[in-house]
């Protein structure tokens, strides 16, 4: 069987693909939220039917709620090159940032440095930046002001012996260009400096290796990546100790615990295995005859190999359209399939709307990256337009929406 992606077989696993509703239109707001695969769909439904009790109890509708739940975390740790300890759900990623951070606070010290990135969405930024009400120093890792790249040789000049943290995207939900995380963690590692990583931008087009990168903290959206709505966040265990508990006082040895303040969404988080259950039939399908503890490193190629071309050829179309200023690379191979684009002749929104009459799902606005936007000389209000998209993405659907763009944007 071809290694080629099979994108029949791959919308079969979205109930979305076979949604009257939805019938002729070409979905390119991914990056707001994917389409969730069938698998999620199957277990969230059987779990409000069958284990809607408090689960890890006594009985056995109980059990099997929890051990529900517990394959998740099983589940998904391989597609991720960790164990499943170090991983924590939540109800979002902006609130387990904001639970990291306030866990943060009660370590760092007045006169303590962390860095942040212009580059990274509020939800990672504005957190951190925060901590400067109770005298930690917040030194901003800045873009380049044209193409919005952040230069890892600018990070050495930022780090200080009294550096604690430093937080970073995986990529930037507007100019996409894939930051070389392990490099910069390295980095960070030499001088004993933690390392918070938002993948919300990446994780959709492939999960990554984390034992890989080494980072201390990765955090993405499971409803971006196919799931349920939910926060993901993988935690190195020295650096959950070292920010230690935000949860009940009496859970404090519970390390799954310490990051969820609220308690977990136990259906949410039981569906999420449904994630990992996609992929293995991805793999079964694309690959039956390998090996299954390979799975991971496959899947994630697969899914590039199938995003790569239909984004260049996106980029190709847009990259000197004169009503589009494009954002980031110009290069597939240095981004990820998000697309963000200055229009220069009137407004994102109202490009929107044109494209919405002609069955393109797109989005406008500022998307919680108002820094970065302003570093780039653009205004929040009205925005860019972004275009983005994720592996079922087809390539008539590419196609449909180059010829909406030329329709709506005449050269």
């Amino acid at each position: 069987m071809s290694t080629e992606l099979d994108i029949e077989f791959v919308r079969t696993q979205f109930p979305a693909f076979a949604e009257p509703s939805l019938a002729g239109t070409a979905f390119f707001e991914n990056a707001g939220g994917s389409y969730a695969c069938r698998q999620v769909i199957d277990r969230l439904g059987e779990y409000y039917r069958r284990l809607k009790v408090q689960p890890y109890g006594g009985y056995a509708a109980s059990r099997e709620a929890g051990q529900w739940m517990d394959q998740a975390y099983e589940r998904l740790a391989p597609y991720l090159g960790v164990p499943p300890d170090w991983l924590h759900f939540g109800p979002s990623t902006s609130q387990n940032t904001y639970v990291l951070a306030q866990a943060a606070r009660k370590r760092l010290r007045r006169g303590d440095e962390i860095i942040v990135s212009q580059q990274d969405h509020e939800a990672n930024g504005g957190v951190w930046r925060h901590l400067s009400d109770d005298g930690v120093v917040v030194r901003n890792w800045n873009v380049d002001s044209r193409s919005g790249r952040l230069d890892p040789a600018a990070l050495a000049a930022l780090i200080t012996p009294r550096t604690r943290l430093l937080a970073f995207p995986h990529c930037s939900n507007i100019v996409a260009e894939i930051n070389p995380v392990r490099a910069i963690v390295a980095q960070a590692r030499a001088a004993g400096v933690w390392t918070v990583v938002d993948a919300v931008s990446y994780a959709g087009h492939g999960l990554a290796d984390l034992a890989e990168l080494d980072v201390d903290a990765y955090l993405f959206s499971m409803y971006k990546t196919f799931g349920p709505h939910q926060g993901l966040m993988a935690l190195r265990p020295a650096f959950l100790d070292w920010l230690g508990n935000e949860g009940h006082y009496f859970n404090a040895k519970q390390p799954r615990k310490r990051m969820v303040p609220a308690g977990p969404d136990h259906a949410q988080v039981a569906a999420a295995a449904g994630v990992a259950e996609y992929f293995d039939a991805l793999d079964a399908h694309h690959f039956p005859s390998a090996d299954p503890a390979h799975r991971a490193p496959r899947i994630r190629a697969l899914l590039k190999a199938a995003e790569w071309p239909l984004l260049q050829k996106l980029l190709d179309a847009v990259k000197d359209h004169p009503a589009l200023r494009l954002l980031g690379p110009a290069d597939a191979a240095r981004r990820a399939a998000t697309v963000a684009l200055q229009v220069t002749s009137g407004s994102p929104a109202d490009v929107v709307a044109k494209l919405a009459e002609r069955g393109i799902m797109a989005g406008s606005g500022h998307f919680y990256s108002v820094r970065l936007l302003e570093a780039m000389g653009l205004a929040p209000d009205p925005g860019v337009l972004r275009l983005s998209f994720v592996h079922y993405t087809s390539v008539a659907d590419v196609d449909r929406l180059i010829d909406a763009l030329n329709v709506v944007l005449p050269h």
